[in-house]
């Protein structure tokens, strides 16, 4: 075990291993791109639909049951269908992809904009607001704490399910744990595997910073 985890340190920090378009600076990038534009996707897709049925509670149990149903699928096994139908591209991995952020952001969004006091609503209403100065001047603001922890679920979870562009033999750090699996090479296999948690984490980090700093004098 000693061996193994020794051996593991020496691939991570290896000079060569971050250069060159198979080092890990160049499948960290790739990895990168697929999930940040998967989450953007997704919350193009999202953010729109949770607004409307949080903000007029019309369609709620539809859509927060259809996005469950994303989540439910399997990932690779829609990636592997997709790529069949459509051939070599990235598009199966990015519609898998995408299926799978739909959720938390639009479950989050939802949750964000029914947690809104009815009272402060009918305050904004009661002052001449009309139904879309409401939604984004009242409801909006202070939805945002779950909104934003939805989108940062959704990019966590990319982030960790990425790795399957690989498995369709496209780039990130998922090349690391497939080549190695292939090559039946253990370090190249735990090498990919904690450069993901790895990112997944300092990602996850990040976000939650960058929700203290923003809300951090938001009245209770």
């Amino acid at each position: 075990m000693y061996e193994l985890f020794k051996n593991l340190g020496n691939w991570l920090v290896t000079g060569d291993r971050w250069s060159g378009t198979d080092g890990i600076a160049h499948r960290l990038a790739e990895h990168l791109q697929y999930s940040l534009l998967a989450t953007l996707v997704a919350a193009a897709i999202a953010l729109p639909v949770g607004l409307l049925i949080g903000h007029t509670g019309r369609g709620a149990f539809l859509a927060i049951n259809l996005s469950s149903f994303g989540r439910a699928l399997p990932t690779v096994g829609l990636v592997v269908l997709v790529f069949l139908a459509s051939g070599l591209s990235m598009w199966p991995v990015y519609i898998a992809l995408v299926a799978l952020a739909v959720p938390s952001i639009v479950t989050n969004t939802y949750a964000g904009m029914t947690a809104v006091d009815q009272d402060v609503k009918d305050a904004a209403r009661g002052q001449g607001m009309r139904a879309h100065q409401v939604l984004f001047q009242v409801e909006l603001p202070l939805a945002l704490p779950l909104i934003m922890t939805g989108l940062r679920l959704a990019l966590i979870q990319v982030v960790a399910t990425a790795t399957i562009a690989a498995y369709v033999s496209f780039g990130g750090l998922g090349r690391y744990v497939f080549d190695g699996l292939a090559q039946r090479d253990l370090v190249q296999v735990l090498g990919g595997a904690v450069l993901v948690a790895v990112l997944a984490v300092v990602l996850d980090l990040a976000l939650s910073a960058l929700q203290r700093v923003l809300f951090r004098h938001r009245p209770a």
